[in-house]
């Protein structure tokens, strides 16, 4: 199988990837103490502020490190299916779908990404295969009609 890209990302995954972090890294830079800030002993409401600012600095800097290590280690691993593959179900209603698989989730409608609960189930299905996964609603099911690897 060929990936493209650097690492398997294809070139706009990795481009979606940075804009991601850098956008990341500037909320996490407005969450910073001021200068003088945590010498202040300010009263409870402040120091409430303070600790919601940190609990949400340390949030962002968990996705901006699980960002980094999709750019480091190509975005999957063996339980999932590389950037770029494209799929194509039949759903119970007879309707048929074609999807890319994207390690960023971004604007495009037919786009699933490789870590949600349709992208983890189609890893290892082929034509034919029926496959079971699960939405808010509950279970759903699809039949793979085509599976091509990313060129």
């Amino acid at each position: 199988m060929v990936i493209s890209g650097d690492k398997g990302l294809s070139s706009a995954a990795r481009s979606q990837l940075e804009k991601e972090i850098a956008s990341l890294r500037a909320q996490r830079a407005a969450l910073a103490p001021q200068p003088g800030e945590q010498e202040r002993t300010g009263d409870a409401a402040d120091q409430a502020d303070v600790i919601d600012r940190a609990e949400a600095a340390a949030r962002l800097d968990r996705q901006i490190a699980d960002l980094a290590a999709k750019m480091e280690h190509g975005g999957y691993g063996n339980d999932q299916l590389p950037d770029g593959t494209v799929v194509s179900l039949r759903f119970p209603d007879g309707d048929e779908e074609t999807f890319q698989v994207v390690t960023v989730p971004g604007e495009d409608a037919d786009a699933i990404t490789s870590d949600s609960p349709l992208g983890l189930a189609l890893v290892g299905a082929k034509a034919g295969d029926e496959i079971t996964y699960r939405t808010p609603r509950g279970d759903a099911t699809a039949t793979v009609v085509k599976v091509s690897p990313p060129k």
